[in-house]
């Protein structure tokens, strides 16, 4: 199953399958219509606390600093209510039997909860993580 990142300021394509939004947020400026999501799934999206936490830190995109958010994320990945999300997500892309594309709002590539998300899922999908 192809799991692909895509930021919601970016333009939809027919080559994203099951599109995602993980962000607790909704973006910022960007119409419901533009985004042409099949689901809204905030419950597997950082907790606010941690959201916030990761947000206030001025140094949060070091590389330290983002192996001890990604930890902390893959925590709450791992317990109640983000565990059952997880678990129901993934559920649903495997029956959808598409490429699945987590949308997300942040702007840095490579340091945000999406690239732990993707991991994670492929886990429960039995692919091995990038």
């Amino acid at each position: 199953m192809e799991i692909r990142l895509k930021r919601a300021y970016d333009p939809p394509s027919p080559e994203d399958g099951m599109r995602v939004l993980v962000d607790r947020l909704w973006p910022r400026g960007v119409t419901k219509e533009s985004l042409a999501l099949d689901e809204w799934a905030k419950d597997v999206a950082p907790s606010t606390e941690l959201r916030k936490a990761w947000h206030g830190d001025p140094l949060a995109h070091e590389p330290d600093r983002f192996a001890a958010f990604a930890a902390s994320y893959r925590d709450e990945l791992a317990q109640d209510p983000a565990r059952s999300a997880l678990a129901e997500l993934a559920g649903r892309v495997k029956f959808a039997g598409r490429p699945l594309t987590l949308v997300f709002g942040a702007k840095d590539l490579a340091h945000n909860h999406v690239v732990v998300l993707r991991d994670a899922l492929r886990l429960l999908l039995s692919e091995p993580p990038s």
